[in-house]
């Protein structure tokens, strides 16, 4: 049975955010597992995701101390991947098969549920490259919470602010109890 859930962090702001959503999930029962882009490393330390999660941290894909890829010793036991934040570079490497580090590689071998979280600029949301991407992976059954509407780090205002971890973990949460 895959009760797992892999929480994807990303190079936005926002990851901060991402600990308080692993704090929230553990305290829900959630056995969590974090897998940060090197990016990400930048805002957040994994040694925060550490602690929270109690478990290791994936950021590279020679991290793995077994003989098996990380990334597919994972995947057979994931039943959510969870991305939050979701930048516009996760969104576009998931929608054309790129995968160039441990999450975008982790994400093209996990076979089940895929929730984003999108947080970027509003002028990135808008773009009409990344609303193609949002449309292939929506066609492909991502699920995605937001981006919601508000100010964002630099200061300007639109959608593109990652929605709350109260959301997040509501979403992610009822796909861990869906069979």
């Amino acid at each position: 049975m895959k009760n797992l859930l892999v929480l994807g962090v990303t190079g936005s702001i926002a990851a901060y955010k991402a600990a308080e959503l692993t704090s929230q999930l553990r305290q829900h029962g959630v056995e969590v597992r974090v897998m940060m882009t090197e990016s990400a490393t930048h805002l957040v330390a994994p040694q925060t995701f550490l602690t929270l999660s109690k478990s290791p941290v994936t950021v590279s894909l020679w991290d793995s101390p077994s003989w098996q890829p990380r990334h597919i010793e994972l995947a057979l036991e994931t039943k959510v991947l969870l991305i939050a934040p979701a930048t516009a570079n996760i969104l576009a490497k998931m929608a054309h098969g790129i995968a160039d580090d441990s999450l975008s590689t982790f994400y093209l071998s996990h076979e089940g549920t895929v929730i984003v979280a999108p947080a970027m600029n509003p002028r990135m949301w808008r773009h009409p490259a990344t609303q193609e991407n949002v449309r292939i992976l929506k066609e492909r059954g991502v699920r995605f919470v937001g981006p919601a509407e508000g100010r964002v780090a630099c200061g300007e205002a639109g959608v593109g602010r990652m929605s709350e971890v109260s959301e997040i973990l509501s979403a992610a949460l009822s796909a861990m109890s869906e069979e």
